[in-house]
């Protein structure tokens, strides 16, 4: 587990592709269990932990997770998310290249809960929430496109559902239509950057994810 950023209130934890935030079906232990654990170990805490989850990223996906460690930075995080005061900042590799380097996607995604998959409409129908979400291009190798993605709105799936909708589907996601899997199981998505005012120091956060070790996103590395 690698720690970005701890101070009493908050905990912001890179995340591995293939973690859990939280608990869920599968039974694996997930990322908040691990951090609630380190917390008590090195604290010496007695009892059950203080731990909220703020956000959560798909199991695929690696970045950074803010989490808070007390009940006053949960609530209030939660409030900053909701008025859209936590700035992030996604970096996604695309096999396709897109018409425009750089552009504002809006759709309404449709949440198939069985399928565990977001469809994303060019109008609004029955059931859809609107998305929005700019990128553009900040990098490319001979195969791949390096995109920056900004969400202005929170939905499932919604990055990979958008990018796939306008032809370039994140690179290793299989469900949004890419050719083929990543050897680790991972889709080329990442966390990258966070930026917010600290719910109690009023300090300005900025922190950016180091980027997997794999070859080709090495091959971005400034």
């Amino acid at each position: 587990m690698q720690i970005v950023f701890e101070d009493n209130h908050i905990i912001i934890v890179n995340k591995e592709s293939g973690e859990i935030v939280q608990g869920d079906k599968t039974g694996d232990t997930p990322l908040s269990e691990l951090v609630k654990n380190y917390i008590k170990e090195k604290y010496h805490k007695p009892g059950n932990v203080f731990l909220g989850v703020v956000h959560r990223l798909d199991r695929p996906v690696a970045g950074l997770v803010v989490f808070a460690k007390t009940s006053k930075a949960l609530t209030r995080l939660n409030e900053m998310f909701r008025k859209g005061e936590v700035h992030k900042t996604y970096w996604a590799l695309t096999q396709n290249k897109p018409a425009n380097m750089e552009g504002t996607l809006t759709h309404w995604l449709v949440r198939n809960e069985k399928q565990n998959k977001s469809y994303a409409y060019d109008r609004e129908v029955p059931n859809s929430k609107k998305s929005v979400l700019e990128y553009k291009e900040i990098g490319r190798t001979d195969r791949y496109t390096l995109l920056e993605v900004k969400l202005l709105t929170g939905r499932h799936h919604q990055i990979r559902c958008q990018l796939a909708h306008m032809g370039c589907p994140i690179k290793g996601d299989l469900k949004y239509g890419a050719k083929r899997s990543n050897p680790d199981g991972s889709i080329s998505l990442l966390s990258y950057h966070v930026e917010f005012v600290h719910p109690v120091s009023k300090e300005t956060i900025f922190l950016d994810a180091p980027l997997p070790s794999d070859r080709l996103w090495q091959s971005f590395v400034k």
